[in-house]
């Protein structure tokens, strides 16, 4: 064969392999971005981020700031936590903010962590699980003043 045919056979092999990456790429991003083609039911985070106004609820500055953690019932209870800026460990483990003195909690529980004004609970993979009022975590949830948050025996509350 020529020179001349294998550069053509090689140019030929590139410009079908960037034809097969530039489909991949535009399936993937067909896929990632199906969720903004309907306009329909409630906005998403994202766009209520941008756009303040498309929120229904109340904005945060009306909302009531939690400012302290309150074990409510279980062997710590009336034990008493000022919030700061910073997370808070939940669990058995020595290094834990609140060490619980619950043979139901796993050594590093769950994590209550701001962001922006509210608090969110998550359940780190604990044994016994995380429940927030009734609903057991299977993602990270709002905390609301006042809804109790359950671990093994100890139920805690975020009081303004």
């Amino acid at each position: 064969m020529s020179d001349l045919v294998v550069t053509a056979l090689r140019f030929g092999f590139l410009i079908l392999l960037w034809i097969m990456i530039l489909g991949i790429v535009t399936a993937m991003r067909r896929d990632l971005v199906i969720g903004n083609r309907t306009k329909t039911g409630t906005p998403s985070a994202r766009q209520v981020r941008r756009h303040p106004e498309l929120a229904d609820e109340q904005p945060p500055a009306q909302r009531i700031q939690a400012r302290k953690l309150v074990v409510v019932e279980g062997p710590l209870a009336g034990t008493t936590l000022d919030l700061a800026a910073s997370p808070i460990l939940l669990g058995r483990a020595q290094e834990a903010t609140l060490v619980l003195e619950d043979d139901y909690a796993s050594g590093r529980h769950a994590r209550l962590f701001p962001q922006g004004s509210r608090w969110f609970i998550e359940d780190l993979g604990s044994t016994n699980g995380t429940f927030l009022g009734d609903t057991q975590l299977t993602r990270a949830l709002p905390v609301e003043p006042g809804a109790p948050i359950r671990i093994g025996k100890t139920v805690i509350e975020l009081r303004p």
